[in-house]
């Protein structure tokens, strides 16, 4: 994986980059702990954004002990597991549900059902991971 970094030569960009990847790792942390907050897509967020703005902190992320696993099987073309796209989707629609209950503006609740339906379409069209 390593092979494939191409970090970014602007440095108003790197930095930029670096800021988001640090906030998504924070993000995706809070992830494990709050069932509602998406943990995988946070991490895979921080992945791309340090693969371009850092090689130490992309090794350092997908090495890690506890936070690589969630993304090294999706960055590996490997698949997501049965387990983490029902999760997803799951989560997804119950945090959109209880949105579009909440928010009574029309135009509100087009836009999150229409990206519900587009990222569950997305998680759905990916390789499912059998663990062995």
């Amino acid at each position: 994986m390593a092979r494939d970094i191409q970090l970014q030569r602007n440095p108003a960009i790197r930095f930029a980059l670096l800021a988001i990847g640090w906030l998504s790792v924070a993000l995706g942390v809070i992830g494990i702990f709050i069932p509602v907050l998406p943990t995988t897509p946070f991490l895979l967020l921080a992945a791309a954004c340090f693969m371009r703005s850092s090689k130490r902190f992309y090794l350092w992320l997908v090495n890690h002990r506890q936070l690589g696993p969630w993304i090294v099987d999706y960055l590996e073309g490997q698949g997501i597991p049965l387990k983490g796209k029902v999760y997803a989707i799951s989560l997804m629609w119950l945090s959109i549900g209880v949105s579009c209950y909440l928010v009574p503006l029309f135009w509100a609740r087009v836009f999150m059902l229409t990206s519900a339906v587009l990222v569950s379409g997305y998680i759905l069209s990916q390789k499912t991971l059998i663990k062995t």
